[in-house]
């Protein structure tokens, strides 16, 4: 099977390669990218282990990650994908993460888009998730923007740098999102 690209107004995604090792090293070694993602990096050579994760996950047909490019110049902003895709329960939790010179600018939002489209429409998954640490309150407001809802936290359900964290679960449903789109597209 092809690798799926995308192109919006202003991004293109398109499949994670070997020639971005420095661009995701830039991302999950960079502390405020980190201070609330799940892995980071010391290292180029220990970055490896995310680029083979991404290969994994598509070898095993268990996710699907992007890299997110500028459509105007091709310059790396950040990844966006699924992980943990179960096909049995239809399916699937979100991640995503940009370089910090790209918040603020509606990229995720816009990525999100067309990586719903695809997980409800070619993968017919009934549902995305999202844990986000509860401290992370701009990603909270990202999914709550694309209209995501919090189903609860989970309280002290993880330790990071030696403390306890809550994380809070987010979700949208298939029918929900379809009928987001059909809402917008009649305005």
């Amino acid at each position: 099977m092809d690798f799926p690209h995308f192109e919006t107004d202003r991004l293109r995604l398109r499949q994670i390669t070997e020639d971005d090792l420095e661009n995701i090293f830039s991302g999950l070694s960079h502390p405020e990218v980190i201070k609330y993602y799940g892995v980071n990096y010391k290292n180029l050579d220990d970055t490896w282990e995310q680029l083979e994760w991404y290969a994994e996950l598509e070898r095993t047909r268990a996710g699907i990650w992007w890299a997110i490019t500028s459509a105007e110049d091709n310059s790396f902003c950040g990844a966006i994908g699924y992980n943990n895709l179960s096909r049995e329960h239809k399916k699937a939790e979100l991640g995503f993460w940009l370089l910090p010179e790209y918040w603020g600018k509606g990229y995720v939002q816009e990525a999100l888009d067309v990586v719903l489209e695809y997980a409800f429409q070619k993968l017919h998954l009934h549902r995305i998730e999202a844990f986000v640490e509860t401290e992370n309150i701009s990603s909270q407001n990202t999914l709550q923007k694309c209209h995501f809802q919090q189903e609860g936290i989970l309280r002290d359900s993880e330790i990071k740098n030696g403390r306890f964290i809550s994380v809070a679960i987010f979700s949208i449903i298939n029918n929900q999102w379809a009928e987001i789109k059909r809402l917008s597209e009649k305005f």
